[in-house]
């Protein structure tokens, strides 16, 4: 049987947005971000962070150094009893120096690429679950893949709020925040379970 997932963007969302991290040291994970993955897993849905990293491809941090800053990252969400389901990126960068990451690709968001590999390996239905993230592509993305498109009002939430406005796109809900997100998804679910 397929699942509900949340997707959620990392920089923004979770952490806040520091442009091009290429530590773990200088991410800052909001405290909120703990309790609302906890709340996605204990209602039973899936937790899948779904990020734009194209500092690989513009040669500001190595892939294997992106790699390890996703599993210090999780590391730290079980130090809070909870974990991800999955984390994809997307490493390329259409003006790379590297070929490997110079391309046209399908999983930069807003395109589905990332959305369809997560599908995939997790067997998650993406026309009943959410996209939470603070960026207009976050939520074209959202729509891409026929989920539930979420605007937070963290990072640059609000000046994508306008932008959205501007053309015409409505998200399922604005949010304070990941945690205010969380909740009125578990909201949506248990009038969806009561129908």
């Amino acid at each position: 049987m397929k699942r509900k997932a949340v997707f959620i963007d990392r920089d923004g969302t979770i952490n806040r947005d520091v442009g091009y991290p290429s530590s773990y040291s200088v991410i800052d994970i909001y405290p909120f971000s703990f309790t609302a993955v906890k709340k996605i897993k204990q209602a039973g849905l899936l937790a899948v962070i779904i990020t734009n990293q194209s500092g690989v491809g513009r040669g500001l941090i190595e892939e294997k150094n992106l790699q390890n800053i996703h599993t210090k990252l999780n590391e730290e969400f079980e130090r809070h009893d909870v974990s991800f389901d999955g984390i994809y990126y997307c490493p390329h960068y259409v003006f790379s120096k590297t070929e490997k990451y110079r391309k046209e690709c399908s999983c930069r968001k807003p395109n589905p690429g990332m959305g369809r590999l997560a599908a995939k390996d997790l067997h998650i239905d993406t026309s009943s679950s959410y996209m939470i993230g603070d960026k207009v592509e976050d939520l074209l993305f959202g729509i891409n893949i026929n989920a539930a498109p979420i605007l937070v009002l963290t990072g640059y939430g609000q000046e994508s709020q306008k932008k959205l406005e501007d053309k015409g796109i409505q998200p399922a809900y604005v949010a304070k925040n990941l945690l205010d997100a969380v909740e009125w998804i578990i909201k949506q679910e248990k009038k969806a379970s009561s129908r």
